[in-house]
């Protein structure tokens, strides 16, 4: 079996992160695949996973880039290779597998819900006994940056669920799924964002980064479970 993990960039300021580091700590390779710049992704069928992250794009986008990426997440589910899509990389799942990514009510940006109250997601019965979401409690906080969202088709399973955006976490398959929030985000990734991302710009810069600097420690030990369970499915780290 390949001991690699395929990752699909979409746009070069959002990085692996916290999995380019669990990665390096268990010495596990990977290819890192730029689509922005133009770069050609591998046949994923020769991986242990594949993981695809957020960028800007929509998964509706009749482009050279999304309609390639859509056909190669095809191919890599039905190879049965498993994979994780982050944010975009969710709409991307659902939409390669038939279901709908649509506007949402309202853009979810940020820490916290517009009355105040911190974007939380919730597991669904079926998300407590989910392997990605082993040994985890039932209700997490998270970072949201997404003004779409899906509605998925039938057969697909809803894992986490939020107030405003309501299919938060969804799985495809026995060995598929995708995540809207982004819980593979660094302090420097974000740091980063804040003075790229149009909607984060117009938000109080100093606020975001005090909030994320009180909550960071939780946040990274979430983001790396959820990471690790997910490389445990593909074999390369042990459950």
């Amino acid at each position: 079996m390949n001991n690699r993990v395929l990752i699909i960039q979409n746009i070069s300021h959002e990085g692996p992160g916290i999995l380019e580091d669990l990665l390096a700590e268990h010495t596990i390779g990977f290819e890192l695949c730029d689509l922005s710049k133009g770069g050609n992704a591998p046949d994923p069928a020769g991986f242990a996973g594949m993981v695809v992250l957020g960028g800007p794009q929509s998964a509706n986008d009749e482009t050279a880039q999304i309609t390639g990426e859509l056909a190669l997440i095809e191919k890599a589910l039905d190879a049965g290779v498993p994979y994780l899509g982050i944010c975009l990389g969710l709409q991307l799942l659902v939409k390669a597998r038939g279901g709908s990514v649509v506007k949402c009510h309202q853009k979810e940006i940020g820490f916290r819900e517009p009355d105040g109250e911190p974007f939380m997601v919730e597991l669904t019965n079926e998300g407590k006994h989910d392997a990605l979401f082993r040994g985890m409690p039932e209700r997490l906080r998270v970072f949201q940056l997404h003004g779409e969202t899906v509605e998925p088709a039938d057969g697909m399973t809803l894992l986490a669920k939020g107030r405003g955006c309501k299919h938060q976490v969804v799985r495809v398959g026995s060995n598929a799924w995708g995540l809207q929030c982004h819980f593979e985000m660094t302090p420097a990734m974000f740091e980063s964002w804040i003075g790229i991302d149009a909607d984060l710009k117009v938000m109080n810069r100093d606020e975001l980064l005090t909030e994320f600097e009180a909550i960071s420690a939780g946040y990274a030990e979430t983001g790396r479970a959820i990471l690790l369970n997910f490389l445990a499915v593909t074999g390369l780290v042990k459950s």
